[in-house]
Order: structure tokens, then C-alpha cells, then sequence
């Protein structure tokens, strides 16, 4: 192992804290921590109101994933499910299994992911970057189609793989109970009216969500779906045509806010003209249900988590 099992299991838990950025003993430390930017040209936000972004490309792997990927890998450890001899292996379309090969290099494990074929070149070579396997699920089954064939390689080949089961892992929401949920009010010093999320896995609303709740119970918490099964949002699911996660509770938020392709594409490109902002798919559907969201609403304080970056999609079609 290039780190030892005492220094993950005591080291500092990523959060809130501001990092001391002179000294870092590893690159899993710069997980977490991430900043919260304001949104100022956007014509429909009036003084009484305010958007800000969480800017979750600032982690290590460039997204959000690396806050539960590490937290599943750290708590396989802990309970002795994943040693020296096993391969970290699960699915992932693209963010997640770029966390687990990042974390996976830094710590000394072999990682072996499950993807559908038609990921795009980016996440190809990133993967293949940072040292792991590509095992090629069906391009016309998507997300859920490398869902079945990891659980089928975990279930066959269970002595070989530690499969962290990012849909239905509780570490996955507890890991942004711990750490975005707890950042988030801090950083707003509690004055948070509206957290807005993608759905994926569903693990960050669950988690971020839960803590801010316990905190005020009156933020609303809004989950962000594609309008229909056959989208272009990378990253979120469309949870009635999809396999559901195991994490997900739809009672855990307050509304849901079915986001259209093409107008989340437009956001997309505001966010980059009028404030200097280069987010994925998901990060345009997001800021669009906010921008719907205070149409409705005065002296909201509205939280937008935006998973990734928009380097990872530019062979896909949508910036030219």
C-alpha cells in the first residue's frame, strides 16, 4: 500500500475546515472543502435574492465523487471487506469511476470499472490515465445495463472484487452528511433557504439534505431529474424508467424539478458567458431549476451543487 491503513483511518475527516494548502501529505487530503461562488450577471436574480455555486470541480478527481467514493473505499477497509488482495470494482458512467481510479492509485489498489461503451473519449483516457481496467457494458443499456454486469462480476468473482455499491451504499449519502452538508451551512452561516441537486445515485441530496434539515427544517430541498428517459443530461437519472437506487427517498426532499436537455444545455452556456463558469451537463439543470425557483420566491439564499466540470463533455457535442 503506498499509505498505511493508520494514517486513512486517523487522519482528519475531509470537510468544512478551510485546508492549509502548504503542506499536503496526499491528494485524497484536497478532497472536500470545496468553495461556494456567487452568481452575479444573471438578469433574473434582483438584489433580494441570491444563487451561489457549490464548485465541486475543485476536488482532486474533478467532481463530486470523490467525497463518496472515498468514504465507501475508507469504510471497506475499516470493516476488512476490501485488503491488499482485492480490486476495487463497480459502475459508473463516468465521475464516480474516475474518483475510484484517483483514490485507488493514491492508495495502492487495482480498480476495475464497469462502463457503458459509448463513454465518451475524456473519461476513456482518464481512466485509463490513472491505471484502471475498463470492462465495457452494452451502449444501448446505459447506467443501468453497467449496473446488472457489476453485480454479476461481484456476485461470480466475490473473492476477487470489492464491489462499494455506490447506489445503494449508506456511506454514499453519509459521506455528504458529513462533509457538503455541514460546508454548505457553515459557508452561508446558516442563512440557506433552497438546496438544489442533481439525482444520480440520489447520495448527495440524501446526505447534504438530511444535515441541513436536522439544522432548519424550513430549507427546501429540490432534486433534479431529466424531463424524460431519453436525455442528454450525463450524470442524472431519470428515476421512473430507471433501475432505482437503493439510497433514494423521495420523502427525503421537498419537490422534484424535471429538467428539459436543451434548456439546461442554454444555462450551460450562460453560466460560461456571464460568469466565467464551465460546469457539466448536470450543472446547467441545476442552476436552471433555481433560476425557475425564484421566480416564485424573495430573499432566498439558494444553493446549486454542481457536480462537475465542462472539460469532461467537449467531444459530446454541446460546445462548439
Amino acid at each position: 500500500m503506498v499509505m498505511t491503513l493508520e494514517y486513512l483511518l486517523k487522519k482528519p475527516k475531509m470537510g468544512h475546515s478551510v485546508k492549509d494548502l502548504s503542506k499536503i501529505n496526499s491528494v485524497i487530503d484536497l478532497i472536500g472543502s470545496t468553495p461556494l461562488i456567487k452568481l452575479n450577471s444573471f438578469p433574473e436574480i434582483q438584489s433580494d435574492n441570491e444563487i451561489y455555486i457549490k464548485a465541486e470541480w475543485f476536488n482532486p478527481g474533478g467532481s463530486i465523487k470523490d467525497r463518496a467514493a472515498l468514504k465507501m473505499i475508507l469504510e471497506g477497509i475499516n470493516n476488512n471487506e476490501l485488503n491488499s488482495k482485492k480490486t476495487i470494482m463497480d459502475s459508473s458512467s463516468g465521475n464516480t469511476a474516475i474518483a475510484y481510479a484517483m483514490i485507488g492509485a493514491a492508495l495502492g489498489y487495482k480498480v476495475e470499472l464497469v462502463t457503458p461503451e459509448n463513454i465518451n473519449i475524456e473519461r476513456k483516457k482518464t481512466l485509463e490515465a490513472y491505471g484502471a481496467k475498463i470492462i465495457y457494458s452494452s451502449p444501448f443499456e446505459g447506467s443501468d445495463g453497467a449496473i446488472i454486469e457489476a453485480r454479476k462480476l461481484a456476485h461470480k468473482f466475490s473473492d476477487k472484487y470489492f464491489m462499494p455499491d455506490q447506489y445503494n451504499n449508506p456511506s454514499n449519502p453519509l459521506a455528504h452528511f458529513e462533509t457538503t452538508g455541514p460546508e454548505i451551512w457553515d459557508q452561508t452561516k446558516g442563512k440557506i433557504t433552497h438546496l438544489v441537486s442533481g439525482i444520480g445515485t440520489s447520495g448527495t441530496i440524501m446526505g447534504a439534505g438530511k444535515f441541513l434539515k436536522n439544522k432548519n427544517p424550513n430549507i427546501k430541498l429540490i432534486g433534479v431529474q431529466p424531463d424524460n428517459s431519453l436525455h442528454g443530461l450525463e450524470g442524472l437519472k431519470h428515476i421512473p424508467t430507471s433501475i432505482r437506487p437503493g439510497i433514494y427517498n423521495e420523502k427525503g426532499i421537498d419537490e422534484t424539478f424535471w429538467a428539459n436537455t436543451e434548456k439546461s444545455y442554454e444555462v450551460m452556456e450562460r453560466l460560461v458567458n456571464l460568469e466565467g463558469m464551465f460546469v457539466g451537463h448536470s450543472g446547467g439543470a441545476v442552476v436552471l431549476s433555481a433560476l425557475e425557483e425564484l421566480k416564485k420566491n424573495q430573499n432566498a439564499l439558494i444553493v446549486c451543487i454542481v457536480p462537475d466540470g465542462g472539460y469532461r463533455y467537449l467531444s459530446g457535442g454541446v460546445w462548439w
